[in-house]
């Protein structure tokens, strides 16, 4: 059984998976330590008593109270229990108080599973801590009934995981089989994903941008092990994604972005060798998608990752993506006929020179885009915006 509670505030959080006692105050000595320049924080403020399955919450006498969703405990108000959900305030800070519990999820072997951060049509991920370093990490396993195809596509995003060592793309940690079920383990990313920023600043959002493509140019250029149709297997250089989009750019605590999720990703220079993508499959975000990639998706080359970076960064600055999808229309044939819309279209404010190279990305009928990511990244740097 999985069993875990969460506090967190902002970018800082802390799980529990046994029976504690964390103190919260200013103090250097409490478990969870405030900003000391919080004077409405006493030093030792409250306490949250975690004895599975039941949370509690006291106050130790702090001169302001602890408030638990706007209500106000003191000391002679006792211990009040947490439930999921809950919003617990010292001071100007606020914790926000998870509780998980799941009784079919078994942890592996060196893991205890906390909660579920997300889950798709094929796998589930849960953030889990290893059980001897206390190290948080990120455990992908696959749904219990998925088809031999998912499988390999399963096996394939974990040896792309591995084989790519970059700062800006997710580490990878460990594989497992356990109960019969395939899984690995990453690093995790405490500051979610820039879906979940909304839209951003420009110094901000090319600052990201430029981020990603360091992590694609390793990944465009990296030797990689490829499965070979026959069931042998070869080294390839070069890895297109094919899958980018503002969920697949992770945040670290300090807001370093990190390249996730190579489940659909494939070795270019081996383009219709490994077996993997039969003439014709579409798969991925159609958002974030050039036409091209849709046209020949099998052999689809680093360009398309261009393209897809390039949309998020417009998605990033306008909160849209390049192109319209009204509700009952096809969305692949607003892939295939429609044009993206020019950025300052959305938003007038973005500065010329940068719309000129967003749009001349995304225009696909000139064939005039960068080749590469440096290429591109080159083309972000000409200009700083980071002090427009």
């Amino acid at each position: 059984m999985a069993w875990s509670v969460t506090l967190s505030s902002g970018q800082v959080e802390h799980v529990f998976t046994d029976r504690a006692s964390c103190v919260i105050g200013r103090s250097s000595a409490c478990d969870v330590q405030v900003p000391v320049e919080e004077k409405k924080v006493s030093r030792r403020h409250c306490v949250v008593e975690i004895r599975p399955p039941k949370v509690h919450v006291r106050d130790l006498g702090s001169r302001n109270g602890t408030r638990l969703n706007d209500i106000r405990l003191g000391p002679e108000h006792g211990d009040r229990e947490l439930v999921h959900g809950d919003r617990l305030r010292v001071g100007d800070v606020v914790l926000r108080v998870a509780v998980y519990s799941d009784p079919d999820v078994v942890s592996p072997p060196g893991l205890e599973i906390a909660r579920e951060l997300g889950r798709g049509g094929q796998g589930v991920v849960h953030l889990a801590r290893h059980s001897a370093s206390g190290e948080l990490v990120a455990f992908k396993t696959l749904t219990a009934q998925v088809d031999p195809a998912a499988r390999t596509a399963f096996v394939r995003e974990m040896e792309c995981t591995r084989a790519l060592v970059h700062p800006n793309i997710v580490r990878f940690h460990d594989s497992s089989v356990h109960n019969g079920q395939l899984g690995y383990s990453s690093e995790y990313c405490r500051g979610g994903s820039v879906a979940e920023l909304g839209t951003l600043p420009v110094p901000r959002a090319v600052e990201l941008t430029l981020q990603a493509l360091e992590g694609l140019g390793h990944a465009h250029t990296a030797e990689i092990p490829v499965r070979l149709a026959d069931g042998g297997q070869t080294v390839s250089r070069g890895l297109v994604h094919r899958d980018l989009k503002p969920q697949n750019l992770l945040l670290t605590a300090a807001g370093l972005l990190k390249i996730a999720d190579f489940g659909l990703a494939k070795a270019f220079d081996q383009a219709g060798l490994s077996g993997h993508t039969f003439t014709g499959a579409v798969d991925g975000s159609l958002a974030f998608m050039p036409r091209r990639q849709l046209l020949d998706y099998k052999y689809a080359r680093p360009d398309v990752d261009l393209w897809a970076i390039t949309a998020c960064l417009y998605w990033m600055l306008t909160g849209s993506a390049p192109r319209d999808f009204p509700p009952g229309v096809d969305p692949v044939a607003v892939v295939l006929r429609e044009r993206p819309v020019p950025v300052r279209e959305r938003l007038a404010t973005v500065p010329e020179s940068l719309a000129g190279v967003i749009d001349r990305v995304l225009d696909e009928s000139s064939g005039a885009g960068p080749a590469t990511a440096a290429e591109l990244a080159g083309l972000l740097n000409q200009d700083r915006w980071c002090v427009s």
